[in-house]
């Protein structure tokens, strides 16, 4: 019923959005539609005239500086971003939304067409404070063609567990389609088209800081070994049931070459042990026909050649021997550099910047009660730092733990990572889906309402730190205004 006691008709079962405006497929001449692998989640598409990139992460790190590229992109990476004539980003996670690498591509095509969903949280929520110079961001709806010309079109389809900010895409060209799911967990709720030309998605696993991170009760590490292998497991079989679901004419496993190659996260390498593309591959192949190409960098895939016959020589044409395909360097330098400025951050020589901070945060009325450890790169303690507790039933910042009954956590962080992100107001992914965290909780319970607003619901505009700084000037001021008055009136009095 509606407010005005009348009937309402409700779609159960609504239409699929792509095949609004069906088109048959065309005919596709040879090398008219080209995908070139780059790097992680990064591809490179012709389509006809038109050239599109997809999630360009190519230099620099991913989430603080726990994430770094595992394969070596092409030489000539930044030259194929500037000839795009558009680029979809699917979500802010920064292996995906990279500003590293937009920083380079800015200062050359500004201007360029950049496309994103209209989710919860905005994609590019962080751009002013980032520095990076873009001027044509898009934000298009869900499940409505993007017309870009005659033969080209694409729709952004939102993620069904996490739709505040995961999105996938198809791209159509002359009536053929591509599905890129990308990360989402469930992507569209499911519903998807069947039988697409190419369908490409995640398939590594360990884009979490659990079970890895965590210590304490059942995390032992043969627990945590245990885990791991299981969950990977789960999700080779689900990643290959639903290519079996599909049926697209090809499938390619990417989104998830990354390492954590800094030498302090070595523990995090060692365990965090992610699917082989190539295990997937041959599952698929078990139990449907599906063509599979394991992609790797400089690698390009000629689709109406794969589709004629998949076992054309000239359909996957390979980087040429001698390319570097992993890299084996990476510049911490310039990134580390950024990270440990914040350490030494005028903010940080008042402890009030705690409260200012989580009052800024804005989450309260919660029984939890944790207690926050700025540490060194080991995890141990850092000299000075800060240590102390957060209450967040009401927002309290007790000496110790409250006498009531209430669930503890206990974060422990690398100082410069911790602090970088409290100055700038960023997300915790950069902590947790980084790896600068070691956690510890009792009970050992997810509390989804914190960790959800920390890393999805933070207010959109840093902490006013300037603000901040002329208070604690002021009271400073104040302070030694009564101490010089308290001296003379001594003085006096003799």
């Amino acid at each position: 019923m509606d407010e005005e006691n009348g009937l309402l008709l409700l779609e159960l079962n609504p239409p699929n959005p792509w095949d609004s405006e069906p088109r048959a497929p065309e005919h596709l001449a040879f090398g008219e539609v080209q995908i070139t692998y780059l790097a992680h989640a990064c591809m490179d598409l012709k389509l006809g005239d038109k050239r599109m990139v997809f999630d360009p992460w190519l230099i620099g790190p991913a989430f603080a500086r726990g994430w770094w590229l595992l394969h070596e992109p092409p030489s000539d990476w930044l030259e194929r971003l500037c000839q795009a004539d558009l680029i979809y980003i699917s979500h802010m996670h920064s292996d995906h939304l990279s500003y590293p690498t937009l920083k380079k591509l800015a200062e050359r095509r500004p201007d360029i067409p950049i496309y994103v969903g209209n989710t919860e949280r905005p994609v590019f929520w962080n751009l002013n404070q980032s520095g990076v110079q873009l001027t044509n961001i898009n934000v298009v709806p869900f499940g409505i063609w993007q017309q870009v010309d005659k033969n080209l079109r694409f729709m952004i389809l939102m993620d069904g567990i996490h739709p505040e900010m995961d999105t996938c895409i198809i791209v159509e060209y002359k009536g053929h389609k591509i599905l890129n799911t990308v990360d989402c967990t469930r992507p569209n709720g499911g519903r998807l088209p069947e039988k697409v030309a190419l369908m490409m998605s995640d398939f590594a696993g360990g884009a979490s800081g659990f079970p890895m991170t965590f210590s304490g009760g059942k995390f032992t590490e043969e627990w945590k070994a245990e885990f791991i292998k299981t969950e990977r497991k789960k999700l080779l079989n689900y990643k290959a049931r639903l290519v079996k679901d599909l049926q697209p004419r090809i499938y390619c496993p990417f989104a998830g070459y990354f390492v954590e190659s800094h030498p302090s996260d070595k523990y995090i390498k060692e365990t965090n042990i992610k699917n082989d593309p190539n295990e997937l591959n041959n599952l698929i192949k078990k139990n449907s026909d599906v063509i599979t190409w394991t992609p790797r960098p400089g690698a390009t895939l000629d689709l109406s050649r794969m589709l004629k016959d998949p076992t054309d020589s000239k359909g996957i044409i390979e980087p040429p021997n001698g390319t570097k395909i992993y890299k084996d360097s990476w510049d911490f330098g310039p990134y580390l550099k950024v990270l440990n400025a914040a350490v030494e951050d005028e903010i940080f020589l008042h402890s009030s910047w705690i409260k200012e901070y989580f009052t800024w945060a804005g989450f309260k009325d919660y029984n939890l009660v944790v207690r926050m450890i700025e540490t060194n790169e080991d995890f141990s303690p850092f000299p000075g730092g800060y240590d102390y507790l957060v209450d967040f039933l009401d927002l309290s910042f007790p000496k110790e733990r409250p006498s009531r009954e209430h669930s503890y956590e206990e974060i422990r962080s690398r100082v410069d990572v911790i602090r970088y992100v409290v100055k700038n107001g960023l997300l915790w992914d950069d902590l947790y889906i980084g790896f600068q965290t070691r956690l510890q909780r009792d009970p050992d319970i997810y509390h989804h309402l914190f960790w959800n607003h920390f890393q999805i619901k933070l207010p959109l505009m840093p902490p006013n730190w300037r603000s901040f700084l002329m208070h604690c000037g002021m009271v400073e001021r104040i302070f030694q205004t009564e101490r010089v008055g308290k001296v003379k009136r001594k003085k006096n009095s003799r």
